[in-house]
């Protein structure tokens, strides 16, 4: 296998590239967060070290919070089961779940690709996570919720701020209810200037405290006074004071051009670290016995504090310090295409979940209807049928896989041979597939560099090493990932690559048709072939033998 590929910190990238907004995915003002910065894993680096998925899907990882059977805790293995046949129905893409009852983790899974020593994108779940440094500075006694947001940008004020803005306070950033009319994201994204410069001189129509405006924005400004008062970036501080404490490892945090944590989004953590987080939560901001949180203030920051999309089913529930409030009575971090923290204080039990999921409502009623009924007050009788099928179940998740056929009658024809590309905005030059038995080589060359890509024949195969992905979508920021592959064949001159970029959440549809001595290359983000409006940018590659 050849690769050859520059070494670029995805970090700094963030500094010289802007998204393309897309179109919401729902009908929800909550959602226009996916359309001004949901798109930063998109297109994410398909990786050139490659080893059999068998050999690297391993469900052994670091285990930090204790593991019991489901009716240990009062919860049926039959029903969790049930919620599993019903998420594999649904038709959304989930990637994992991790069940708590009592502190105890009764039911994890990943749907493979996915697996558990993966980072996974939070998106606006990293609000939660930036809410618990601005509690933290208020436990310290740095910070009050009620203290002037300009007070800490005195330096980067308009020559003459308006009322609405000296009256907003650092409580109206945390329920989003700064008075904009419309998230202020996308305009600092496309400044020039500092992106807090940027935020305090754009108008705030509304008096502070009013009007309610999910505003990734306003998150944003969180973190950069967090920076003002520590001199550190949010993941700095909140090393030592939370991820440290419950043990989050190989996390990593956007940053904006001026290096700070983008603090709306951006985080990645594993899935059993959303677990330790709403856990830490559920036990009123105490882990291993040792206060992280007062639990005046987790109680604050979760409770209903403004009403939020009225009419808008589990967002119409309320909001708090970035938080939302469920149907059921309880709370959630929330994060685009379906990461959520659920905490359910009167069930004592936190659901961490993962996705690519474009009907979030439906994701959370597949959770409300199959899993809280599981609960009991008491503990169960064990249930060993049930509780074998619920391993066996759990195993045996997996992402829907393209089926065609395993093999052409063409593929002798074509193999090894190298298609010389026309002009591309990829500066490919030509482009090369190897038919083995378990799996399909294609490598990707440049002047300069060659790499290979491999997918297995209708199962999956991860690539080691994160790197850049040499097709991105234009226009978005792309960052280094793992990724997992199938291929098949549609028909004997159709062959279709399936790309998932398993440290992220979406995915790449690559179609290749053969015709004689004559090659196009089609691609299909996953974003765009779900959504009814979005349209994949990027041209199609053609050559010829």
């Amino acid at each position: 296998m050849i690769t050859k590929s520059a070494s670029i910190n995805y970090l700094h990238l963030f500094t010289a590239l802007f998204f393309k907004s897309i179109p919401s995915i729902m009908n929800s003002t909550r959602r226009h967060f996916i359309k001004t910065t949901g798109i930063s894993t998109l297109g994410i680096g398909i990786l050139p070290a490659l080893s059999p998925f068998n050999n690297l899907f391993d469900t052994a990882a670091a285990i930090n919070l204790p593991r019991s059977s489901p009716e240990a805790q009062g919860v049926s293995s039959k029903m969790i089961r049930q919620f599993i046949a019903a998420a594999n129905a649904s038709g959304l893409g989930w990637h994992s779940f991790m069940l708590l009852r009592h502190g105890h983790v009764i039911a994890e899974g990943w749907w493979k690709p996915f697996e558990p020593s993966f980072t996974h994108t939070l998106y606006s779940l990293s609000k939660s996570f930036t809410s618990t440094a601005i509690g933290l500075l208020v436990k310290d006694g740095k910070l009050n919720v009620d203290d002037s947001v300009i007070s800490f940008f005195t330096d980067e004020l308009p020559a003459a701020p308006d009322d609405h803005l000296k009256q907003m306070k650092v409580k109206h950033l945390l329920t989003m209810n700064t008075g904009h009319s419309e998230d202020t994201m996308p305009k600092m994204r496309a400044s020039d200037n500092a992106w807090t410069k940027t935020y305090l001189s754009l108008p705030v129509m509304y008096e502070p405290g009013s009007h309610f405006l999910y505003n990734t924005g306003n998150t944003y400004m969180l973190g950069a006074i967090v920076h003002k008062i520590t001199g550190q970036t949010l993941a700095q501080y909140l090393e030592p004071r939370l991820f440290r404490p419950l043990d989050i490892k190989d996390y990593n945090w956007e940053t904006s051009p001026q290096g700070l944590n983008t603090a709306g989004y951006g985080l990645r953590v594993k899935t059993e670290d959303i677990a330790k987080f709403g856990q830490m939560y559920l036990q009123n901001g105490k882990w291993n016995g040792k206060e992280i949180l007062p639990a005046s203030w987790v109680k604050e920051a979760t409770s209903y504090q403004t009403k939020s999309q009225e009419g808008n089913g589990d967002w119409a529930q309320g909001y708090g310090y970035q938080f939302w409030r469920c149907k059921p009575g309880f709370y959630r971090g929330d994060g685009a295409f379906g990461q959520y923290c659920i905490v359910m204080p009167e069930q004592d039990a936190v659901m961490a979940v993962t996705s690519e999921s474009w009907d979030m409502q439906k994701s959370m009623t597949t959770i409300w209807e199959n899993i809280l009924p599981a609960i009991s007050t008491s503990a169960l009788p064990e249930d060993k049928t049930e509780s074998t099928g619920l391993k066996k179940d759990l195993k045996n998740l997996v992402l829907a896989i393209p089926k065609g056929s395993l093999s052409s009658s063409l593929s002798a024809k074509y193999n090894s041979k190298r298609f010389k590309l026309d002009s591309n905005d990829f500066a490919l030059t030509d482009i090369q597939f190897d038919f083995l038995k378990d799996g399909c080589f294609m490598t990707a060359n440049t002047a300069k560099a060659a790499t290979t890509y491999r997918f297995g024949w209708e199962e999956w195969m991860l690539n080691n090493d994160s790197s850049l992905y040499i097709f991105p979508v234009p226009g978005r920021i792309h960052v280094p990932s793992k990724i997992a592959g199938t291929a098949t064949w549609i028909n004997d001159n159709t062959l279709q690559l399936n790309a998932r970029f398993v440290e992220a959440m979406h995915g790449d549809t690559i179609t290749c048709v053969f015709d004689n001595d004559k090659i196009s290359v089609t691609f299909l983000n996953s974003v765009s072939a779900n959504s009814k409006t979005e349209t994949d940018k990027r041209m199609k590659l053609t050559g010829a033998i």
